[in-house]
């Protein structure tokens, strides 16, 4: 997925110097924003408040929406370095394309995981036809210095692990949880996980204490750490946890997310994940002069042209303002 905001808010993110230690609860609201097709979406990484989560540093929340009449998601071929992109539906399809020939439907409970590395592009649309509901989250994991120049490549794990706890049923998206560990491959410690909860459940979730945590709410009625959370809203938890208290009023959806904190500072501007100004100049110079990234073929309509870049230098600095 891209961010197609026409004027990118330059995002510096990383380091430890913002990341507490001990265990917090900052609830941070969703800001809306859109994808291809005119679907909304809630944007809850980065934000005003916290910029990232372990190495997540992107998370969007889109539906539940109707496109039973609609287009649905399309968007258009578009480059990303330096990240991996984590697709992960409830409901409908998503049909990805990309620059290094790959071509795969996600559908729910399947993980799409592409790694940019030095370079890639790619589509996402909704296939003709389509059903009726799409609603899914979209999340991004900046890769570490030395595996920034990475091969590119798509991967899609239809079968994932999952664990049980009285009320609640996980699946492992990324990383490990509960003793189970996701087939992505991961290149800085990670977890990530959808938590299914049934109404009236009250359950402990084992954590990593080293790591660093957020949930997200993709549906009402949870309450995390005595917080009730809004639809879309990000509860940031900090460091120093050896377990999570989640309990529903109704039945109800989460995403954990969290890992180790990330150490190295990076600049995020449009669908680039780099270090410097200079590198993220040369990046988006070298899609629009149609280099480095490659060809998707078999999309509809023309690729994205990148926004034009600030009038200051991007600067790295912490993970949260």
């Amino acid at each position: 997925m891209s961010d197609l905001d026409t004027h990118p808010t330059v995002r510096e993110c990383g380091g430890r110097d913002d990341v507490s230690a001990a265990p917090v609860r900052e609830l941070i609201p969703g800001r809306e924003a859109h994808i291809g097709g005119s679907s909304a979406v809630r944007r809850v990484l980065p934000t005003l408040g916290r910029r990232m989560v372990g190495p997540w540093c992107f998370l969007d929340h889109y539906g539940p929406d109707d496109i039973s009449a609609r287009d649905g998601m399309q968007v258009a071929p578009h480059p990303h370095i330096g990240l991996q992109t984590v697709s992960w539906l409830r409901e409908g399809e998503i049909l990805h394309r990309d620059s290094v020939g790959s071509l795969a439907t996600v559908l729910p409970g399947s993980l799409g995981l592409m790694t940019s590395g030095r370079g890639i592009a790619h589509s996402e649309e909704s296939p003709v036809p389509h059903p009726a509901m799409l609603h899914g989250v979209q999340l991004w994991v900046a890769l570490p210095d030395a595996d920034r120049d990475t091969d590119p490549c798509f991967d899609l794990h239809t079968e994932l692990p999952t664990f049980e706890a009285r009320g609640l049923r996980g699946t492992v998206i990324m990383g490990e949880v509960d003793g189970s560990a996701s087939p992505g491959r991961a290149y800085s410690p990670i977890a990530g996980a959808e938590l299914a909860l049934d109404a009236d459940a009250d359950v402990r979730l084992p954590l990593e204490r080293d790591f660093e945590y957020a949930v997200v709410a993709t549906g009402p009625g949870a309450v995390v750490d005595d917080v009730p959370l809004p639809v879309g809203s990000l509860l940031y938890l900090g460091c120093g946890r050896d377990d999570l208290r989640v309990r529903t009023d109704s039945a109800s959806d989460l995403i954990l997310v969290g890992g180790e904190p990330f150490a190295e500072k990076i600049v995020m501007w449009w669908n680039f994940v780099g270090r410097s100004h200079d590198e993220i100049v040369r990046a988006r110079a070298q899609w629009q002069a149609e280099e480095r990234f490659g060809e998707v073929h078999g999309y509809h309509a023309p690729r994205l042209a990148a926004p034009e870049m600030p009038a200051t230098p991007l600067k790295p600095r912490g993970r949260a303002r």
